[in-house]
């Protein structure tokens, strides 16, 4: 909240204190003095203050009666207690009663400005953090959306990780499980939460910048770098979080100056000799087992237990099937906002296909396959049409014969499952049209052929 905003009410019965205390005050804030409770509490309805000075031993109704009101109708007001003695009893019951704080007369002014400068900044951080959450709440429910147990395990656990704000995290799972969203999650339910979130994807920072990208620069340090130098990764998170994602693809170098930093929080500028410090949080994430490719000397071993105090293991979308249909649920009241439509639900056999489908893409899948039949829906459900895909047999009953009413296409299938195959290949091999024909034991020009061949049309999926 801005300082012009911000609203101070004092309650007193000097009303030369009173008007000491306004003008004090008055050039940064809004202030109004009463001289009982009963006129406090009456402006109170009108106005809510952000901050109330408020005196103990008031007539008739005293100050712990009026902070009991006060908190008991307006619980985000901060209240300083003010009194002419040392009671201590009296002490202890207001800040049980819920005073954020306590002052003994006589009180000086400078006194007093410092003391409410410290109180709202406390006020503005809870009002930064509550944004926050209510903003992850809104935009990331997708990663905590549910009613499996396996999910409900993870986020009991993302709770407990988030109390400690420097404890490293590691967050394991497939590709499009939605590490990311719990990575934020853990961020923003910790005491970081008024600190930035940044995220870096590892794999796409070349080998031989990591260094800089990480850490900053110096100006002139290198070819290429800007004449004023660059703050570094691990400084724009400062009193927040670096997500490291795909950390796994992270260089041998880059490692090991990732563990200097994660075990003393220093580092130094490329090119600099100045030691520098930055109290940052790493929580990182993986699709590869770490474990693995430390046993096999692809990754440090102590680098690996460092990022690892705490492992959260993100389940794919096939192990949590109670959730696809809540997710897609989600997703459609999400995009027919977004599209201005009024889709009320999905078709039975379009719920059918969302659950016998395999999800190899996880979330991500999901989300991209709403989203398209949402926009591409005439009416007010989402059917088998919109998504592209077909009821295929489960598994427990393979070797019956199970057709839609209107009967299958079985050419369209076909191609569709040839296409599926190509395009998983085609990502298997990162794009090489060479290696995706070898994983399919297929001649290179047959492969192209068949691949644009395919590329042309717009088969139903296989789910």
């Amino acid at each position: 909240m801005a300082r012009h905003r911000i609203t101070i009410f004092i309650v007193d019965k000097d009303a030369a204190l009173r008007a000491q205390f306004r003008k004090a005050l008055k050039r940064l804030y809004r202030v109004k003095d009463f001289g009982t409770a009963e006129e406090a509490l009456q402006a109170m309805s009108d106005r809510r203050a952000d901050l109330v000075l408020l005196e103990v031993g008031l007539p008739p109704m005293n100050g712990l009666e009026t902070l009991r009101r006060i908190k008991g109708h307006w619980p985000e007001t901060l209240v300083i207690m003010m009194t002419d003695s040392e009671d201590v009893q009296t002490a202890i019951a207001a800040m049980k009663q819920g005073a954020h704080d306590y002052l003994l007369k006589p009180i000086h002014v400078d006194s007093l400005c410092a003391r409410v400068h410290d109180t709202l900044q406390t006020l503005r951080l809870g009002q930064e953090v509550r944004v926050l959450q209510e903003r992850f709440i809104r935009e990331d429910v997708p990663c905590v959306l549910g009613e499996s147990r396996v999910m409900h395990e993870v986020m009991e656990l993302v709770t407990m990780v988030a109390q400690s704000p420097d404890t490293p995290v590691l967050i394991c799972g497939e590709t499009g499980t939605g590490k990311e969203l719990i990575a934020s999650a853990v961020h923003y339910r910790s005491p970081n939460a008024h600190g930035p979130f940044v995220p870096v994807n590892c794999a796409g920072i070349p080998a031989d910048l990591t260094e800089s990208e990480f850490f900053g620069y110096e100006p002139g340090s290198f070819t290429g770098a800007r004449a004023s130098g660059k703050k570094g990764l691990v400084e724009e998170a400062e009193n927040g979080t670096l997500f490291l994602d795909e950390v796994g693809d992270l260089g041998p170098d880059a490692q090991a100056k990732l563990l200097r930093f994660l075990e003393s929080g220093e580092f130094y500028h490329v090119g600099g000799t100045r030691r520098l410090v930055a109290h940052t949080r790493i929580i990182s994430a993986t699709n590869q087992d770490l474990g693995q490719l430390a046993r096999q000397g692809k990754f440090r071993d102590d680098l690996y237990y460092r990022l690892s105090v705490i492992k959260i293991e993100v389940p794919s979308l096939k192990a949590r099937k109670e959730d696809i249909l809540p997710l897609a649920d989600h997703f459609r009241r999400l995009f027919c906002q977004k599209f201005r439509k009024t889709v009320e639900t999905f078709s039975s056999e379009a719920q059918q296909a969302l659950l016998n489908k395999a999800w190899q893409g996880n979330i991500r899948e999901l989300r991209n396959l709403v989203e398209r039949a949402v926009l591409l829906a005439k009416g007010n459900e989402v059917g088998l049409d919109d998504l592209g895909l077909v009821v295929c047999p489960p598994s427990t009953v393979a070797d019956e014969e199970v057709f839609p009413p209107a009967g299958v296409d079985l050419s369209s299938v076909l191609d569709a499952l040839e296409k599926r195959y190509l395009e998983w290949a085609m990502e298997r091999a990162q794009g090489n049209e060479a290696k995706a024909a070898g994983l399919l034991k297929m001649n290179y020009h047959t492969f192209r052929y068949r691949l644009k061949r395919l590329e042309k049309h717009d088969y139903p999926a296989i789910g």
